[in-house]
Order: structure tokens, then sequence, then C-alpha cells
């Protein structure tokens, strides 16, 4: 692995024993999807990760050019090689394609997101993609457990592993419905697990981090930030590119609403954490069943501060449990945008 900066806090996978750095780069932000950058700068952005100690690196085929410019810097830096995770892009509800019934929050049939072969596929697009011959980690970017019925996705997943294109299995959960893979991690075929997990929602400490602790599954916390929403950046009157992510993601509801429930969080700080960025990377980070937490650091500036953040000690217990239970808003991302 990297030449870690000793102060970066770290975490052992439960099945191989190597130490990875607890705070991940999180690279849909590579995409385009927060706004745009020329590709020196995002490149610059990896490696300046990976010279701060950082040595995960969060991708997928849905994100644009992201595993090329990851695979660009992969190429650039002379230290060890980070750990690589990518994603499988799904056929229907995943890389922008319009399908009936197959956005995210709608269950539909493994047939239709994963058609017999296209795992295999997606996979080796990555890998041409990233200029490896391995990832580290090959994750299904959606799953349903109605799937189940059928197991050729899964035979597929494995097969892939056995052949040495990646190390390790994973599952990328649906938002909220995490709960969904329980009977998955159970069952000892995945690796890892990743699933949205920050202050706003951390249902995920009641069930699913506890199994994956109990059966040795590796656990991915993404949105840590809620797209940037928990560092207290989004006001009335800011307005997203065209193509910005957040343009659907913050506006399903109105702001004020929105703003209000970050607003109950300024009272942490300073007196708990420098700042809003600050508390809720702390958060992410300070329960030990948290293996990576995962976060876009294209921007320079960011990447800092969220390294350091990173860096600070774990939140006084009663903080971080009024956290927990008096600020969770679980909330429907799909209402307002349901048949765009």
């Amino acid at each position: 692995m990297t030449n870690i900066n000793a102060t970066v806090p770290l975490s052992v996978l439960p099945r191989s024993g190597e130490k990875v750095s607890r705070l991940g780069f999180g690279a849909m932000g590579l995409s385009g999807m927060f706004g745009s950058q020329d590709d020196d700068y995002m490149v610059r952005s990896i490696l300046m990760s990976l010279e701060k100690g950082i040595n995960f690196i969060d991708t997928a085929r849905a994100y644009g050019r992201s595993e090329e410019l990851v695979g660009k810097a992969i190429k650039q830096w002379r230290g060890d090689k980070p750990f690589i995770a990518t994603k499988a892009e799904a056929m229907a509800g995943g890389g922008g394609r319009k399908h009936p019934g197959a956005a995210w929050h709608e269950p539909h049939r493994v047939e239709e997101a994963f058609p017999p072969g296209s795992i295999r596929a997606s996979l080796e697009k990555s890998l041409q993609e990233l200029q490896l011959e391995c990832v580290d980690l090959l994750q299904l970017h959606k799953y349903w457990p109605i799937w189940d019925r059928t197991d050729y996705w899964m035979e597929e997943l494995l097969r892939l592993k056995e052949e040495g294109k990646t190390r390790f299995v994973g599952i990328s959960a649906i938002d909220h419905r995490h709960d969904l893979t329980l009977s998955l991690i159970r069952s000892g075929h995945i690796d890892f697990l990743q699933a949205l997990f920050n202050i706003f929602d951390s249902t995920a400490l009641d069930a699913v981090i506890p199994e994956c602790q109990e059966h040795d599954v590796a656990f991915i916390a993404r949105i840590i930030l809620d797209e940037g929403g928990l560092t207290g950046f989004l006001r009335q009157d800011t307005v997203f590119n065209e193509g910005d992510f957040r343009r659907s993601y913050f506006d399903v509801l109105p702001r004020e609403t929105y703003m209000s429930k970050v607003d109950a969080l300024r009272s942490y700080v300073p007196e708990h954490a420098g700042s809003l960025a600050e508390l809720a990377i702390r958060f992410a980070l300070q329960d030990p069943g948290v293996t990576v937490a995962i976060t876009s650091m294209q921007v320079h500036e960011y990447a800092e501060q969220n390294i350091a953040a990173s860096q600070q000690p774990p939140l006084a217990n009663q903080v971080y449990e009024e956290l927990c239970y008096q600020h969770r808003w679980i909330r429907n991302f799909y209402h307002a945008r349901r048949y765009l």
C-alpha cells in the first residue's frame, strides 16, 4: 500500500489484514457532477491526496471520465499503489440510461440492470480506463434482494475474483435502503458494503454496521457530507450550473427546510468542531465499524480541510449520541423527480 502519513487514521481490512486510510478519495467529483475543473487540476487533486496519506480511491463506470483520470494519476504516482475500488455500470437506471421502473428507488429485475455478461464487460472497460490488470474492489452499483432468486450475477462477480481481475467484491446499497443487504452480508459472498451514512442518516449503525463487523465485511460510508450540504454552503440564492448533480438533490423540498436542519448543527461549532464540515467528517469516522468514509476531494482546498478533519480526535460521546439520535432526518430524494 501507499506510504502513509502516520497522522492519517487507518483501518485494517477484516479479510486481508492490510491497512487503508479511513478517509477515502471519492472520485464521483471527477465526473463534473459538482462543477468542472480541467483534467490537470483534477489529476493533481488525486496526487495531492495520495501524498497526504490517502490510499483508498472509490470510482465507478457511471462517473463519466472519473476512471480515466484516476488511471492517469496512478500512472504518475511514484509511491505504492493505492487501493482502487470501482463499480459495475448498471444497464438500467445507471450510467444515465432511462428505463421504466429502473430508477434507484424502484425495484426491477436483475436481468434488466445487469444482463448476463454485463458485469464482466463493465469491469473490462474499467480496467482499460484505469490502466490496470486488476482492481482491488468491484462493486455492483445497486442491489435489490429480489435479485437473490437468481444467482448468475453473483457467480459472475465471484468468477472475476477467481480470475484475478478483482481482489474483492461488494455492493453499493441504494440510498437509505441499506437494510436490504442484511441477508447478503450474512451470506459470506461479499467482502465490502458501501452505503449512505452521515449525520442526517446514521441508521446504518442500527443493524448494517454491526452485521458487517460480525461477518468480517468492510463498511464504506458514502455521502458523509450529504453532497456538501453538511458543510453549510447552501443558501437560498445558491445557483447550480447545468449538469451539477446538486441541482436536483437539494431542491426536492424547500431549501429553507434543509437549511434549518443544518442551522441546528451550528451550535456544535466551534466548541466541538472547527467547522460544520469537520463535525460531519469526525462523525462519519467515529464508529470503529466504519472501515472507510469517502468524500469528493477534487477541490484542493477542500481536500486539505477534509484530511485535516480526519486527523482530529473523536467527538465526545455525548455529542456523538446527540448527533446520532437528535439530528436524524430521513428524506425522500425522489418525490420531486420521479419521472425526470
